[in-house]
């Protein structure tokens, strides 16, 4: 018995071997089949009564329905005789029984009143044969540009095709055309970018082979201080995505001016760069990527963080969603209060303070070098988005009503909540000079500032800082001290250098 390989090298078999899918895609259609006639075409050539060959028909189609589009063809050895018995009444293709007959020097089998015309193979088609002469898509290219209204693309803009004065800007609602840079309304958001880009950093220029050699000896850290590294990168990780994705989704759409978007644009990008780190840390300590990733669906104390976070944003998140009311104008204050006063701004500072209270006891130097990096990050985006809650507020006063005060505070004492419970539950005992009782009066210090920032009365008279040496962070600049050194260069594509 000879298999399909013996025809291999015969020439009247080789334009009938089996293409690829992708180069059949542009053949014309097949003319079609029906199941019952092929049914019977089957049941004749294989002695079956129709319901058998019906059913063998179906297990075929189902098997051709489960073949995947890109799979390479299969060649398969088929005796020659079995190829002999192939139907062959798809009229204009030429079929595997023609080629059979070829390769035996014997005509194939043809119906009586056929002419030699009407079995030779078509032409099959290429991919050039459907493409337009190239003249003739330059031409079409020509006419749609000349062709082209820019009406539409300026029919939202009541400035049409005016230049945009200062004044024609605002943070919220403006009409005015958003492509335009200048001139600036607002130099501090442009000052923002401007800073932000120049601190730029990447996780890789950070050295982690002490913390790695650190985290693997048994004697390297406390249970304790092990459980604030992963209850730290647990939270962390996934928290700056969360950051990330409410302004990409929701706020950057809704802010109306330029060059507050120009650093919204800078933030979202410190944001993947925050998260990159954190990914960069649990690769190289070796810890289960899955377990840390995942923690802010498992923990609770984590869980209930990211969820609060969640909770101000789907609104925004919803592509039909649109500012211009006061209701829909304080569900966007909402959110900037919840993602800047409380995310970033009081969610953060408990892992802040215990990494890096450990760097400064020589431990675990390079996640707390990263966190340095992040802490400064954070102090500027909190900063921002203070500034836009403020000018919000003088631009829209009707927005800041009593009431709405009261919703803020609320938000702002819900946040302080959740900071201290997550407190207690990664810091159970006493450790880094640091315990939760002292963790809680640092959060109502925090909370205070945050209130104040946003012109609101403090709900903890007295509140003080038990960790004086995090005030020189929180609100970073060149000249400010921290870990008790001054930073006295940072700039694009180095690490911070230290005397």
């Amino acid at each position: 018995m000879l298999s399909w390989d013996d025809y291999h090298n015969d020439e009247p078999l080789k334009k009938f071997v089996p293409q690829p899918i992708e180069a059949l895609a542009d053949e014309p259609a097949a003319p079609s089949i029906t199941p019952e006639g092929t049914a019977g075409n089957i049941a004749g050539n294989k002695g079956l009564n129709s319901s058998a060959a019906a059913a063998l028909l179906e297990e075929a189609a189902s098997a051709v329905a489960e073949i995947q589009p890109a799979a390479a063809p299969v060649e398969v050895e088929t005796p020659v005789e079995d190829i002999a018995q192939t139907p062959t009444t798809m009229t204009g293709v030429t079929t595997l029984a023609d080629a059979s007959a070829a390769a035996n020097d014997t005509p194939a089998t043809e119906p009586a009143d056929a002419s030699p015309a009407a079995v030779s193979p078509e032409p099959v088609p290429t991919v050039e044969d459907n493409l337009e002469a190239p003249e003739s898509a330059i031409e079409k290219a020509h006419a749609a540009v000349a062709e082209l209204d820019v009406a539409p693309g300026l029919e939202d803009l009541e400035m049409g095709a005016a230049r945009i004065e200062v004044d024609d800007k605002a943070m919220i609602n403006c009409r005015a055309d958003l492509n335009q840079l200048v001139p600036f309304k607002y130099e501090w958001a442009w000052q923002k970018y401007l800073d932000g880009c120049a601190n730029h950093w990447m996780p890789q220029e950070i050295n982690m082979t002490a913390d790695v050699a650190t985290w693997k000896s048994e004697s390297g850290l406390s249970a304790d201080e092990r459980r604030i590294v992963e209850r730290s990168l647990g939270y962390f990780s996934t928290a700056d995505s969360l950051v990330a994705n409410n302004l990409v989704l929701a706020i950057y759409r809704l802010i109306t001016n330029p060059e507050a978007r120009q650093y919204l644009l800078r933030q979202a990008f410190e944001e993947a760069i925050h998260t990159h780190a954190y990914q960069y840390c649990v690769e190289s300590l070796g810890m289960d990527e899955g377990e840390v990733f995942n923690m802010y669906r498992e923990l609770p104390s984590v869980a209930k963080k990211a969820s609060w976070s969640l909770n101000h944003t789907h609104s925004l998140s919803d592509p039909t969603f649109k500012t211009g009311t006061p209701e829909t104008d304080q569900e966007l204050l909402r959110n900037l209060i919840a993602f800047y006063c409380v995310t970033e701004g009081i969610f953060f500072y408990c892992g802040f303070t215990q990494i890096l209270s450990m760097g400064r006891r020589n431990k675990m130097t390079g996640v707390a070098e990263q966190f340095q990096y992040i802490l400064r990050d954070e102090s500027m985006h909190l900063n921002f988005g203070v500034d836009v809650i403020n000018q919000i507020k003088l631009e829209n006063p009707h927005l800041w009503t009593d009431d709405f005060k009261q919703e803020a505070i609320q938000m702002i004492l819900e946040g302080t909540e959740l900071e201290i419970a997550y407190a207690r539950d990664s810091m159970p005992r006493g450790v880094l000079g640091m315990n939760a009782a002292m963790m809680e009066e640092y959060l109502h210090f925090i909370a205070n500032r945050r209130l104040a920032q946003l012109g609101l009365p403090e709900q903890f008279p007295g509140a003080q800082n038990p960790f004086p040496w995090m005030s020189e962070m929180m609100d970073l600049r060149k000249e400010k001290n921290f870990f008790e050194t001054r930073v006295i260069e940072y700039q694009t594509g180095g690490a911070l250098t230290w005397d």
